[in-house]
């Protein structure tokens, strides 16, 4: 049977169903890759609990052909490159580095937009669910993946509705579980699989996340709430 989600909203709800086995953790934290993984983490944090959050990551798109990704950037100044379409197409290292300096400023403008003065959350010991709307080469995720191990959580989870069954085997190499809803075949891409697939704006971001927190300030309080306000390191 074909999954086809109706939005972001509808697709974390069935992520987040496969995804309960993690409920109640202490020092859980669910991430959400900016922009559309925002809505997506969001269901999943309000199914199973945990501090929501985003890392930020940013594709690497070959010039003239943005969508095809050469790599990826994340918070913490860490770069992932997709060897096999660097190689194949003989791209330059200028243009790498080019297009790297470009999305660099590109995740500081968003880390501003999203977290303003507010800390990145203390990882270490914690487990850590790294949500996408979709993954199709998995070079974003895996680029957030490494990131985060710099954080030495506990346990690092990568998930996403759909993935390509390509992307899901790299990534189960690298996270310490992997978790979609379907492994469709053939792919094609993210948004074949949406009834919606619009775009989530940084204002939509930014009003999933302060709508979280001020559910929480409001009520909730707890040990999740605590790991918010421990510096980046």
């Amino acid at each position: 049977m074909t999954i086809v989600f109706a939005n972001r909203r509808e697709a974390g709800r069935q992520l987040a169903a496969k995804l309960k086995a993690y409920a109640g953790r202490p020092n859980l934290v669910v991430l959400g890759l900016p922009r559309g993984g925002v809505p997506v983490a969001a269901e999943v944090a309000n199914t199973i609990g945990g501090l929501l959050d985003v890392l930020v990551v940013r594709k690497l798109g070959l010039p003239g052909q943005e969508e095809l990704a050469m790599g990826a950037v994340a918070s913490g100044g860490v770069r992932v490159i997709n060897n096999d379409v660097v190689d194949g197409l003989g791209i330059s290292q200028d243009v790498i580095d080019d297009v790297t300096a470009r999305e660099q400023r590109e995740v500081e403008r968003r880390e501003r937009a999203y977290r303003g003065d507010r800390p990145f959350p203390e990882l270490r010991n914690a487990t850590v669910v790294l949500v996408d709307d979709g993954v199709a080469t998995g070079s974003t995720m895996l680029a957030g993946i490494r990131a985060l191990r710099q954080h030495q959580p506990a346990t690092l989870v990568a998930a996403a509705p759909v993935m390509s069954g390509s992307a899901y085997r790299a990534l189960s190499r690298e996270a310490d579980a992997c978790i979609t809803v379907a492994t469709p075949e053939p792919f094609y891409g993210v948004g074949q699989w949406y009834r919606d697939f619009s775009q989530t704006s940084d204002a939509e971001v930014i009003a999933v996340l302060q709508g979280t927190r001020s559910d929480r300030a409001a009520g909730e309080g707890g040990s999740n709430s605590e790991v918010a306000h421990a510096s980046h390191s």
